[in-house]
């Protein structure tokens, strides 16, 4: 190693430094499964790798093959999420269950963002999306009692975790951070907020610029924000919301600036589901180029699952949040490399 390179994670000094923040991991990881469990949910664990790591246009997996006796290969990935696998379990007759385990991303890596990381998903079958909005504040109540802290903490944003999150939905977001009507002329409307727009970007691409450059930098400051009801075609594994057919029961957490969770009133219908991964699939082919196939088992087993709702919360970014770390290293044991 030169003596211009960084030192390798597992270098004693910077076990020192970051002794703290992993024995904060271990108290919240403790105290988030004792909670869970509390509430009545069984723990199960997911096989990583599965014929289709997930159909969401923008996020990438980590491909392999699987080799028979006699040697035929098979594709496979290394799952994004385990909630295929998960909604299988609810189809067999689980009623409540969490996984607290690895998943894996490609083209993705930052101060919040590491190939490898950790998701907590939980499944509730019979409730209301609003159920998870709760659990949402209980978790983060929970992080913080483990971590000894009465904030969260992020490149000088600070939150109470303890207080009651404020509810606010995508279209009053739009108007409030944005001063755009999310149902209006989204394009003309961002463009005229200084918004830059590519002459072939979709109306999901202005959707997601709007959010990252307006909404989301300002949400999650002084106490945690549930950002709900967003329109359908941006929650592609989510039931339309009864009272507006416009939006979908999803909604994400954030705090401090960060988004923390995903959750959703779980779609249950399998033709309109394997429309919009067809329609996901069809925008990742224009994006970039490739596409993955579409999983007819859990096709299958969507068929049989109860009506349920179901959230995946970035375990690492909680730990960061409750501990006042710096970057998603210093709260992994043992980084990629």
């Amino acid at each position: 190693m030169s003596a211009s390179s960084e030192s390798p994670w597992w270098d004693p000094r910077k076990r020192r430094d970051r002794q703290p923040f992993l024995a904060a991991r271990g108290r919240i990881t403790r105290a988030v499964r004792a909670w869970l469990e509390a509430e009545g949910l069984v723990e199960v664990e997911t096989a990583g790798l599965q014929v289709s790591p997930g159909n969401e246009a923008h996020l990438h997996a980590f491909a392999t093959q699987a080799l028979t006796t006699d040697g035929q290969a098979r594709p496979m990935y290394l799952h994004t999420s385990p909630e295929f696998a998960c909604k299988k379990l609810l189809a067999s007759g689980e009623p409540a269950i969490f996984t607290l385990g690895k998943v894996w991303r490609n083209r993705e890596r930052g101060p919040l963002h590491h190939p490898e990381f950790t998701m907590l998903e939980w499944y509730r079958t019979g409730a209301a999306y609003e159920v998870l909005m709760d659990d949402c504040a209980a978790l983060m109540r929970r992080a913080a009692e483990a971590a000894g802290t009465t904030t969260f903490n992020w490149r000088g944003s600070v939150a109470n975790p303890f207080a009651e999150p404020e509810r606010l939905t995508v279209a009053e977001a739009f108007e409030r951070h944005a001063g755009i009507d999310l149902f209006g002329d989204l394009p003309a409307q961002a463009r005229a907020r200084g918004i830059r727009l590519a002459e072939d970007d979709s109306w999901a691409d202005v959707f997601s610029r709007v959010i990252v450059e307006k909404v989301e930098p300002n949400l999650g400051h002084g106490r945690p924000t549930i950002l709900c009801e967003y329109p359908v075609s941006e929650a592609a594994l989510a039931r339309p919301k009864p009272s507006d057919p416009r939006v979908a029961e999803r909604f994400e957490l954030y705090a401090c600036g960060v988004e923390l969770a995903n959750c959703f009133g779980e779609l249950t219908d399998v033709a309109e589901q394997r429309r919009r991964f067809e329609i996901e699939m069809a925008e990742k082919q224009r994006l970039y180029g490739e596409t993955y196939p579409i999983d007819d088992d859990f096709l299958d087993a969507l068929a049989l699952m109860p009506p349920a709702s179901g959230g995946a919360l970035g375990f690492d970014r909680l730990v960061i949040l409750a501990t006042g770390a710096t970057r998603i290293e210093q709260v992994l044991w043992t980084p990629v490399a």
